[in-house]
């Protein structure tokens, strides 16, 4: 069992009150004492109650994340950013994931994560219309593409100019039959949310290079998973649409994309040039190495 603040005391032959009073450096303490409550600490293993520490102070110094899911890269990478930045600021971060399910999402706006200074906030269900629902009482920092707008600060991405540019990157080389994988099985352009934000991007970077919009080169995915990858292209190959290039609206899509296209016979990038988005580290080590756009990430988590 975990040791417990009376059990320091019991070894340090000193009271309860004392042991609190050194693990929140209270300063009138004797030097002696201080050294022997300290021994009795690094003897038991002890770690103070952070949520303890927190009632008494005002403040824990940990901050929540709240991501869709970590099983996708982007955010596990991300939260991997966020960690770093929150070290170097002498904060902890406890992380939580809501799996898109709106009640999780609403929820963990009501509460935050528990026993949080604030909230990092990313979320997959929420809309325009729910911007109520972000007039909370804590710190708040909106993350990602849902909701523009709302009573809370907000770090975002480039969605629209960065897509644009990757489009533009394989129209420089030729490639004019461009497939986008990722588009929302929707279709709509009316709901604010990354994948439209992309597919404007890759129709206007079309469309200024007065190449046709072809609907049957957008391929409709959700949610952004490898596999969703792989089954898109290969019912892409398998329609006879020609193509040779393909932008992925995300890296976990792409590397679905680069398996197709092996399965398939299909050389990369001389037949079809891919190219993905957020930069996730995997991407290095496909064959050949993953072209993607850089969102930022460690910025978007020192700033948020």
């Amino acid at each position: 069992m975990s040791a417990t603040m009376r059990d320091v005391a019991r070894l340090a032959k000193v009271s309860i009150k004392t042991v609190s009073n050194v693990v929140n450096d209270y300063p009138h303490i004797r030097p002696e004492t201080r050294a022997r409550v300290e021994a009795a600490i690094e003897a038991l293993g002890y770690r103070p109650n952070l949520s303890a520490r927190g009632l008494r102070s005002g403040r824990t110094r940990v901050i929540g994340l709240a991501v869709p899911e970590l099983r996708q890269n982007y955010f596990a990478e991300l939260a991997d950013s966020v960690i770093a930045a929150a070290e170097e600021r002498q904060l902890s971060v406890v992380v939580g994931q809501h799996g898109g399910d709106r009640e999780r999402e609403t929820a963990i706006l009501r509460e935050g994560l528990r026993h949080t200074d604030g909230l990092l906030f990313s979320p997959e269900r929420l809309g325009q219309e729910d911007q109520e629902l972000f007039e909370v009482d804590y710190p708040l920092v909106l993350l990602g593409e849902r909701i523009f707008g709302a009573p809370a600060d907000h770090v975002a991405m480039h969605n629209t100019s960065a897509a644009q540019a990757a489009v533009e990157h394989l129209i420089e080389r030729g490639r004019r039959r461009i497939a986008l994988v990722g588009a929302h099985p929707d279709g709509r352009l009316g709901q604010v949310r990354p994948s439209d934000l992309r597919l404007a991007g890759y129709r206007r970077a079309l469309t200024e290079a007065d190449i046709p919009l072809d609907p049957t080169l957008e391929r409709p995915v959700a949610p952004w998973h490898p596999q969703n990858g792989v089954d898109a292209t290969r019912e892409l190959i398998a329609s006879g649409v020609e193509f040779d290039a393909v932008f992925a609206l995300n890296d976990t899509l792409a590397l679905g994309v680069l398996r197709a296209l092996a399965e398939a016979g299909i050389a990369v990038p001389d037949q079809v040039a891919v190219i993905g988005f957020d930069n996730i580290d995997d991407g290095r080590f496909t064959v050949p190495s993953l072209s993607t756009v850089d969102t930022g990430r460690d910025d978007i988590a020192a700033l948020a």
